[in-house]
């Protein structure tokens, strides 16, 4: 871009609870030249995605929007800023709860501190909410950019985006609040999923795992990586990484293989009869990647009765650590 362009772009800053779900809307708008993913008003300096989400820093989850107003508004900004949120939430948004999830609007003229309230003040009036709008509007004071891997998430991890979205309570509510509006996900990122084909499968998966997700082999009991693990977080298909089951609901069985009483996901699990081996069971195979997982039975602890006992060669686990890079951030709720 020209010199001469870049000094007539302007920039508008917004939060909006998860950056994730706030690049997406502005990117596709003509006349919008950048959307930067970051953390703004804080009292820290170059702050990490940790220290952020500890809600100590001061700052917000936002995006810097970077457009040329000869072309889009900042009217027309603020209008897709209100189609994308739930503004009368105090608390955040959606699953995300927390002051670095809240929702507002920093101005960084006077100019955007008027057409900030006017467009407030519109939506108030509309009557579209019966309770009050809680977005803010507030001074500008700094944006610093978030970490690589959070930058246009939804195109690095469509799945993943799209599975918190979902989850996470904010399709719903778009849906439910703006019915005419399009929806820039799917409602179920998993439906599209294509499994790989055969050799591919051969190609990525260990031999073990071949055998158990695809033959329906069992892995030796007190002989694979999960059945004694205690760290929190979550297990996922090790094939198509949907959700499957939860750190929270694991319990030790004494048979060696983990168990879980209830999946973390029931619609991503899929029961059969299975009367192999002169026994009537029920097998528990993965929706999406029809991995054989393992069995459930009825002798499990309450308030289920269940044991799901899985095969750990059928999973990936992944750390509460690391929910957010690897893209499972709706389920940190539930280690908070």
């Amino acid at each position: 871009m020209e010199n001469g362009a870049h000094e007539k772009l302007e920039k508008a800053t917004l939060a909006g609870g998860c950056f994730w779900c706030m690049e997406p809307p502005f990117e596709v708008l003509d006349g919008v030249d950048e959307v930067i993913a970051g953390y703004t008003s804080g009292d820290t300096e170059n702050p990490s995605y940790e220290e952020v989400s500890s809600g100590k820093t001061g700052h917000y989850e936002a995006v810097q929007v970077t457009y040329d107003p000869e072309i889009i508004s900042y009217e027309q900004l603020l209008d897709v800023y209100w189609r994308q949120i739930d503004p009368t939430d105090e608390g955040g948004q959606f699953a995300d709860q927390g002051s670095q999830y809240k929702t507002a609007i920093f101005y960084h003229n006077q100019k955007q501190k008027e057409l900030a309230e006017e467009s407030k003040l519109r939506l108030e009036q509309s009557g579209k909410y019966n309770i009050p709008i809680a977005t803010q509007i507030l001074p500008y004071r700094n944006f610093y950019e978030a970490e690589d891997y959070h930058q246009d998430f939804y195109k690095t991890n469509p799945d993943r985006y799209e599975t918190y979205k979902h989850y996470s309570g904010r399709e719903a509510f778009l849906k439910e609040n703006w019915p005419n509006e399009e929806i820039d996900n799917k409602e179920n990122s998993y439906d599209d999923y294509q499994k790989p084909s055969d050799d591919e499968l051969r190609a990525s998966l260990t031999q073990l795992q071949y055998a158990v997700t695809q033959q329906n082999s069992t892995e030796s009991p007190f002989n694979n990586e999960y059945w004694n693990n205690k760290e929190n977080g979550i297990y996922v298909d090790i094939v198509s990484g949907e959700p499957l089951f939860s750190s929270t609901d694991k319990f030790d069985s004494g048979t060696g293989w983990p168990s879980f009483n209830k999946p973390l996901e029931p619609d991503n699990i899929v029961e059969r009869e299975d009367m192999s081996y002169g026994m009537k069971r029920v097998e528990v195979r993965s929706k999406h990647a029809d991995s054989h997982l393992g069995h459930v039975f009825d002798d499990g602890p309450e308030p289920t009765g269940k044991r799901y006992c899985i095969n750990s060669t059928s999973l990936r686990f992944i750390p509460m650590g690391k929910l957010v890079e690897e893209g499972y951030r709706e389920y940190k709720y539930l280690f908070e």
